[in-house]
């Protein structure tokens, strides 16, 4: 069918999008682990996968649908989530119904989802399909991938199994039960910039070796595994709301073990004593986070006592978002398959620069965007995309007075004028050093326009830069 999004049309409604975004974002928050089910038991997976959607572009789509069917019941969101290897049947699949959260994020988690022993996969992903109340499909949206145990590990940790290790800077979740009573279960949260024990809702946290006193945002991520002994720091990944550093302590049968130094494990049991203090520790009360003093063990002094509170159970635990925006389109399919974008190579130069887009989910519907300016795109695989880079002049910058970096959004658009925005820039940068023998550009004669055609030359060859922003 002939496409009205076509030319300078096209490029007007990318210029009003980036002028004033209006995104829909799906976050997928799931374990990274899951424990396996036996006979006829069902250990529904722990922390519950959560999907929460956010963007003004959610309330317009939603406004747009209820002006046309005139009714409000068709706007509302709702969702399926299963494991990947399960049929079309809805009743395989546990149904989703969002709320509405103070901060205007729709919020659902899937509560009874397992996978048990007849399923002999080692790994397996989570498939989340969205539609509106009246029947029209949004998309198509899955997980990372989760790892499936028998059961947590006993034995020490060996660094040779790192999937089941911690490493620093990764992401956790922490929960707890008492009484080991799965109706009990709370998770580590944080709400109001306080830190909570909620029955409803976990967080997901990066846990960071203590002694990298950067701010959050400067955090390096090295190499390295979290073991029993450490100091750490809990960083909440949604507010950055940071707990005091904390030595982790391995537990095992309510106490806190003092000269345990091996790698910790998923699900393992471990507690949180506050770095400095007397013998405090994290601990739950109902729904607050408080300080709890354990006990010396007088027969063994490399032990503590705790209550139930304080032993946590710890897993690591993923994140994936899916962003697009269908505000300035007429869009009747799905939006799915929704592309990521994982990284950036720049080769060549002179007056042909290409740039490779690397991620998942790519088709041959797609062309790569340079802020308001299309690119010439070529379709490699669903991990890559090649495009030209378009001269800065396209973006109304003439080479020979430019100064100062000129940085653009990269988008990726469908060819029916869906938007896919992403984390990613593209810089243009001036080097004032390719100007041999001139101090500034305002000093070169008026009739010098060779010697400015070698400068720009120069200056496309070697003055590409990509960075992402965090």
């Amino acid at each position: 069918r002939p496409n009205p999004y076509q030319g300078s049309l096209l490029q007007d409604s990318v210029r009003r999008y980036l002028q004033l975004p209006a995104d829909q974002t799906v976050l997928i928050l799931h374990a990274k682990v899951a424990q396996k089910s036996y006979g006829n038991e069902k250990r529904f997976f722990c922390p519950p996968p959560c999907v929460y959607l956010s963007g003004p572009g959610w309330k317009l789509k939603q406004e747009q649908i209820k002006a046309r069917d005139l009714g409000e019941a068709g706007f509302r969101v709702c969702g399926y989530m299963g494991l990947d290897s399960m049929g079309s049947s809805l009743m395989e699949t546990q149904k989703l119904s969002f709320e509405e959260q103070p901060d205007a994020k729709g919020f659902s988690c899937a509560k009874a989802l397992y996978i048990s022993d007849t399923d002999k996969r080692k790994h397996f992903r989570l498939v989340l399909k969205l539609f509106f109340s009246n029947g029209q499909e949004i998309g198509t949206f899955h997980s990372k991938l989760i790892k499936v145990i028998s059961k947590p590990s006993q034995k020490k940790q060996s660094l040779k199994n790192t999937d089941l290790c911690i490493s620093s800077g990764s992401k956790v979740s922490l929960f707890n039960r008492l009484r080991s009573q799965t109706v009990s279960t709370r998770y580590l949260s944080v709400e109001g910039g306080a830190f909570i024990a909620s029955a409803r809702q976990w967080a997901a946290f990066t846990l960071h070796l203590a002694d990298e006193r950067c701010p959050r945002s400067e955090f390096p991520l090295r190499e390295g595994y979290i073991r029993y002994g450490s100091v750490v720091q809990l960083v909440c990944t949604a507010t950055g709301v940071t707990l005091p550093p904390l030595i982790i302590r391995k537990v095992m049968k309510q106490y806190a073990l003092l000269d345990v130094d091996e790698p910790i494990s998923q699900l393992h049991k471990c507690a949180f004593q506050l770095q400095g203090s007397d013998r405090m520790y994290l601990c739950l009360s109902t729904d607050k986070v408080i300080q709890f003093q354990a006990s010396p063990c007088p027969k063994e002094a490399n032990r503590e006592l705790l209550n139930d509170g304080s032993c946590w159970t710890i897993i690591s635990t993923e994140t994936v978002e899916y962003t697009f925006s269908e505000s300035l389109a007429c869009v009747r399919e799905p939006v799915s398959p929704v592309p990521l974008i994982a990284a950036l190579q720049l080769t060549g130069g002179g007056d042909v620069a290409m740039l490779e887009v690397q991620g998942e989910y790519f088709h041959a519907h797609l062309k790569v965007w340079f802020g308001d300016v299309e690119a010439e795109t070529m379709y490699r695989s669903p991990k890559s995309l090649v495009c030209v880079v378009p001269d800065v002049s396209a973006f109304g910058s003439d080479w020979r007075w430019l100064r100062y970096p000129i940085t653009v959004p990269l988008l990726l658009i469908r060819d029916d004028g869906l938007i896919y925005s992403s984390s990613f820039t593209f810089t243009y940068t001036p080097e004032q050093s390719c100007i041999p023998g001139q101090q500034v550009l305002s000093d070169v004669p008026q009739d010098s326009d060779k010697l400015l055609d070698s400068i720009h030359q120069e200056f496309t060859r070697t003055n590409f830069h990509l960075f992402m922003q965090t």
